[in-house]
C-alpha cells in the first residue's frame, strides 16, 4: 500500500531519515526506524523526493521521481536539477534563485511548468528545504515535487469555460437590448400610422375594416409589452448588491403595493414572523409580488383568494412556502410555467404575458436557490422557494 502523506509530513520524515551530506553521498543513520523511513520515502510514487548537494546536483532518486520526471536513477543521479527547467528559466537562473531563497529562508515553495525526460511539460508543485550541519551551514537540500498538471488544466478549463459563459451572456444581453430597441421603432410607426388612418379615413371604413385595424393595434400593443418584458428579463440581476432584508417588512410593502387588486379580489393574505436574511432586496420584492399577483389572478370563479406565506429554517437555507386556494395546475405543466412567455390559459381568461414566473425562477437562481411548485388542477398551488444562507 502506498503511503498517503502530505508534503509537510513527507518533508519531516525524509529529513529525519537522513544525515547531512558527505562528499561521497548520503550516510544513513544506524537507527533501524530511520532506515525504514528512508526506504518508505524511496517507495512513494505520488511525490518525487530527492536530495541535492549545495550546487543542486542530484544525490538520490525515488520511485515517485522516476514516475513523474521519467528518468531512472542511473540516468539522473549526479546531474544538476536545472535539467527539469525550461531553457528560458535556466537563462534567467530560476533554479539558482530557488536555492538561494531556500538557503536564506530555510525552505521555499514554487509552482510552475517543469520538463520531463521526453521534453513534455508538467505543472510541478515544488518544496525545497535547506539542510544544515551542526554549525548552521547549508550543506544540501531536500526537494519534494508533486505533479499537479491535471489540477491546473482542470482549473484553466473551468476558468476558460466561465469566461466563455460570461462573454456569451454579455453578447446575449447586447443582442436582446439592441433587438428590442430596433423592434420597437417599426412597431411604433405601425401603431402611429394605424391611428392616423383611423383618424383621417375612419369614416370611409366599414365595420369589418375597423375590426381589422383594431386587431392590428392590439397585436402591436401586445408586441410592445412582450419586448418590454424581454428587456426587463435581460436586465434582471444587473448592478445588484446584497443587503439585509427583513422579509416580514418586505411582505407588508408588497401587500401595500398590491392593495388595489387585493381589495378588488377580496383576497386574504396571511403571514407572520417572516425572517430577516441576506439577499437582493429589489429582486426579492419582485419575487414575492409576482407570486402574490399570480395567486390573486388565478383564482377560482366566485371564490376569494386565500394566500398564506410561511418560512422554515432548514439545512439548505430559508424555505418559503406561498400557498393559495386557486385553480392550480396539472402536474405535466409544473416545469413549463417557469419558462419565459409560456402561458397555460387563453388571454381572454387570464391576462398577462407569461413572464412573471420566469422572473421568479431567475431571481431565486441569482441567490443560488431553487423554486418548485406542488399543485393539482383545481386544488390550489404551493410554491416552495429555498434561499441559501448568504453573507455580506
Amino acid at each position: 500500500m502506498r503511503p498517503n502523506l502530505d508534503v509537510t509530513t513527507l518533508e519531516a520524515l525524509f529529513i529525519m531519515s537522513i544525515t547531512p551530506f558527505a562528499p561521497s553521498g548520503i550516510s544513513l543513520l544506524s537507527d533501524p526506524t530511520k532506515l525504514r523511513l528512508l526506504q518508505m520515502m524511496e517507495e512513494v510514487e505520488d511525490y518525487a523526493i530527492i536530495l541535492l548537494d549545495q550546487q543542486g546536483y542530484i544525490q538520490s532518486w525515488n520511485k515517485g521521481a522516476q514516475h513523474i520526471k521519467g528518468y531512472s536513477s542511473e540516468e539522473i543521479i549526479g546531474k544538476n536539477f536545472r535539467t527539469f527547467y525550461s531553457d528560458a528559466d535556466v537563462l534567467i537562473d530560476i533554479p539558482g534563485q530557488i536555492l538561494e531563497e531556500a538557503a536564506l529562508k530555510g525552505s521555499t515553495h514554487r509552482e510552475g511548468w517543469r520538463v520531463k525526460k521526453d521534453q513534455t511539460m508538467f505543472w510541478g508543485s515544488v518544496t525545497i528545504t535547506a539542510l544544515h550541519d551542526p554549525d548552521g551551514a547549508v550543506i544540501g537540500y531536500a526537494k519534494i515535487t508533486r505533479d499537479l498538471t491535471e489540477r491546473i488544466l482542470s482549473e484553466r478549463t473551468i476558468q476558460q469555460h466561465a469566461q466563455q459563459i460570461e462573454r456569451k451572456n454579455k453578447e446575449l444581453e447586447q443582442f436582446v437590448y439592441i433587438a428590442s430597441h430596433d423592434l420597437q421603432e417599426p412597431l411604433l410607426n405601425l401603431t402611429n400610422f394605424v391611428e392616423l388612418l383611423q383618424y383621417e379615413y375612419g369614416e370611409l371604413f366599414d365595420e369589418t375594416a375597423s375590426m381589422y385595424f383594431e386587431v392590428i393595434s392590439q397585436g402591436a400593443s401586445r408586441m410592445r409589452n412582450l419586448i418590454r418584458c424581454l428587456l426587463d428579463y435581460s436586465r434582471l440581476g444587473q448592478h445588484v448588491e446584497l443587503s439585509q432584508v427583513d422579509t416580514q417588512v418586505l411582505m407588508e410593502t408588497v401587500c401595500s403595493d398590491l392593495s388595489v387588486p387585493i381589495k378588488k379580489a377580496g383576497a386574504q393574505i396571511h403571514f407572520q414572523q417572516l425572517p430577516s436574511l441576506v439577499g437582493y432586496a429589489t429582486e426579492l420584492h419582485q419575487l414575492f409580488q409576482n407570486l402574490l399577483s399570480n395567486a390573486i389572478k388565478f383564482r377560482k370563479p366566485g371564490q376569494c383568494p386565500d394566500i398564506r406565506i410561511t418560512a422554515e429554517k432548514t439545512l439548505q437555507g430559508w424555505c418559503f412556502a406561498v400557498s393559495d386556494n386557486g385553480i392550480g395546475i396539472a402536474p405535466e405543466f409544473r416545469e413549463k410555467i417557469f419558462l419565459i412567455f409560456q402561458r397555460l390559459h387563453e388571454r381572454e381568461s387570464y391576462e398577462g404575458n407569461g413572464i412573471g414566473l420566469a422572473h421568479c425562477k431567475k431571481i431565486v437562481e441569482m441567490h443560488g436557490g431553487s423554486i418548485q411548485i406542488n399543485s393539482e388542477a383545481g386544488q390550489g398551488s404551493t410554491f416552495l422557494i429555498t434561499l441559501p444562507f448568504l453573507s455580506l
